[in-house]
């Protein structure tokens, strides 16, 4: 066979739903044999069926590869679909074992059955994966037989580990396969992309260095097939590609959303290719006598300084004069605050779409409107990506509040365009203080403040049939400027992973009105409170300090850096003390069995 149509299916299953992903499964099977190019071959994501962060529903949901083939042959007779080979990638048992695993199999004909079943080698245990705990690491990459040539596979992360491809070309592979979850990361500007290009998170230009890479240095073809969607906020960044043994890209998936790529594999582009640059060939060369050397810790070479006899020079001694080369110093660093407001935007309408509609099935969001910047895009966003007649804004004041927070919350439910309602919280608190202590402290009477507006806005919700949409940016919930179960408490926030500063440039891309963008930022608990003036600094300088705190930077470092060691100070203090308000109750463990501790199931499982 001198080509093969594949088809690569980028989708976003339904999480924990493993027979309900298999009939969608077939779904994919039935549309691809409609197509006018019937592919050969299609490839799926990893973890296909059930989705990717199961933490400990892996043990429920992992099959065995025989039986998850029946369930597939099933569907592919099902769908009346013509023979077709597959690679899926899924939670196996095997052996009583898990594994993070890819299926290579053929559907229908004479030849259908299991041809080989690759097992995760490189279990990402770091940042926001815990793979090892979970499942186990498979040992070995190989090349297999195909009706159209040698295929190898290896799963996410195992293609990070350049070894791997490496190994699988120089066993023949022509086509390596790379069924990946990965989670979009990176909302900086792309310095590349023109004008008219759409933009990408640097997770996903990553990715594409990186296969472009593996591609053109041993001149294969490679397949990465990515899942897409949303899983606990995590947005799984798509964007599939195939890549030719040029390193070209031949096609790319969209960025979060779903889709069928198409695409032909050439066996005179891989001859082509290998000719051009003979980079594979010069490696099989070597190979195994690099391996050998590196194992044998013989004598250098080259004898170590102190050994190599010192003789006069020919040249004679003389002053040299000092050269003119033109001297190129590496060029400054972007402020790390700055975001692309276009990416980003469509990223986080892209999250409330998945997780209020999609995810936990409402119809509307909720958001309360304060009148300041984090609640106007909160609801700008909310407006953009459920429509402007699915968004409640509620306003709640106190007496004391601002006449121009309540000014300001109308102006932005008139220009989005959503309905207002408004509640007046007054009574409600001061009872409640009247018949506790009528002497507490501004403190104290703001907390309830911020408590009772999330009593409104769940009992709302409820009334409304309407999920509500968190407001909080990530600069207080990092210095613990917010109330616990209280402006922190609803489901789903899209503003929690952005610095204020980054909120502010979000808010002047959707177009905020400007005299919510010119005032200075308040809670609005107490008369005259501003952010800046409690915390003792201003957002700009906060959030790069936390910023580099977050990265791991010493406090020394970043005092080394320009700003004063007091103001670095604060941020650390406010930082290292409040990690409590970020999680919930702590529970004392007394089992083997502790929710949060040995029992782990993520949010949306």
């Amino acid at each position: 066979m001198a080509s093969l149509p594949l088809l690569v299916a980028q989708i976003r299953p339904a999480k924990g739903d493993y027979a309900g992903n298999v009939r969608r499964v077939g779904g994919v099977f039935a549309q691809a044999a409609g197509l006018p190019s019937p592919p050969h071959l299609i490839v799926f994501p990893e973890t296909a069926l059930t989705g990717y962060f199961l933490e400990g529903g892996v043990r429920e949901l992992a099959v065995p590869a025989g039986a998850l083939y029946r369930d597939l042959a099933a569907q592919h007779a099902l769908a009346a679909a013509p023979p077709v080979d597959i690679v899926l990638g899924f939670y196996e048992k095997f052996r009583n074992r898990h594994y993070n695993s890819a299926l290579y199999a053929t559907l229908g004909g004479p030849e259908a059955g299991i041809r080989h079943i690759h097992r995760k080698v490189f279990l990402p245990t770091y940042g926001l994966f815990d793979e090892e705990r979970f499942v186990e690491h498979g040992h070995t990459i190989r090349a297999f037989d195909t009706g159209w040539g040698r295929v190898a596979m290896g799963v996410c992360e195992d293609a990070w580990h350049t070894i791997l491809p490496t190994l699988a070309a120089l066993d023949g592979a022509q086509l390596f396969v790379v069924p990946s979850a990965s989670p979009a990361r990176g909302v900086a500007p792309d310095r590349e992309a023109g004008d008219d290009q759409e933009r990408r998170p640097a997770s996903v230009r990553r990715w594409e260095i990186l296969a472009r890479q593996i591609a053109s240095e041993h001149g294969i073809y490679v397949v990465i097939s990515q899942l897409a969607g949303f899983e606990g906020g995590k947005g799984l960044q798509g964007s599939s590609l195939v890549v030719d043994p040029h390193g070209e890209i031949v096609t790319r998936g969209p960025v979060f959303e779903e889709a069928l790529l198409t695409a032909t594999i050439e066996h005179d582009e891989i001859t082509r290719a290998r000719f051009e640059h003979p980079l594979l060939a010069d490696l099989e060369t070597q190979f195994l006598n690099l391996l050998e050397s590196s194992g044998r810790p013989g004598e250098p070479e080259t004898p170590p300084p102190e050994k190599v006899e010192m003789q006069s020079g020919a040249v004679p001694v003389e002053r040299p004069s000092a050269t003119a080369h033109p001297v190129m110093h590496p060029p400054e660093g972007d402020d790390p605050m700055t975001i692309d407001p276009a990416l980003t935007a469509r990223w986080l309408e892209a999250f409330l779409r998945d997780e209020v509609v999609r995810r936990r099935g409402f119809g509307r969001g909720i958001v309360g409107l304060s009148g300041g910047i984090d609640s106007s895009v909160a609801a700008a966003l909310a407006a953009r990506a459920l429509g402007a007649d699915n968004v409640i804004g509620v306003r709640m004041p106190y007496r004391t509040s601002s006449p121009e927070s309540l000014e300001h919350a109308a102006l932005v439910a008139r220009d989005l365009k959503i309905e207002l309602v408004t509640v007046d919280i007054t009574g409600a608190v001061d009872a409640y203080i009247d018949a506790v202590d009528p002497d507490a402290d501004p403190t104290r009477r703001g907390n309830v403040m911020a408590r009772m507006r999330m009593i409104t806005l769940f009992d709302l919700s409820a009334k409304r049939g309407a999920l509500p949409i968190g407001t909080g940016n990530k600069t207080e919930r990092l210095l613990g400027y917010f109330t616990w179960h209280g402006d922190d408490a609803p489901p789903v926030n899209p503003l929690g992973d952005l610095f204020k500063t980054q909120v502010r440039d979000l808010a002047r891309y959707l177009g905020i009105p400007g005299p919510i963008m010119s005032k200075p930022a308040s809670a609005d608990l107490v008369q005259g409170q501003t952010d800046e003036v409690d915390l003792g600094i201003t957002y700009a300088k906060a959030d790069r300090i936390l910023h580099w705190l977050l990265r791991g930077l010493r406090p020394e470092q970043i005092v080394a850096s320009g700003f004063a060691k007091e103001e670095v100070d604060t941020v650390s203090l406010r930082l290292h003390s409040t990690h409590w308000k970020r999680r919930l109750s702590t529970v004392a463990m007394v089992s083997s069995t502790a929710i949060g501790e040995s029992y782990l199931r993520p949010v949306d499982y």
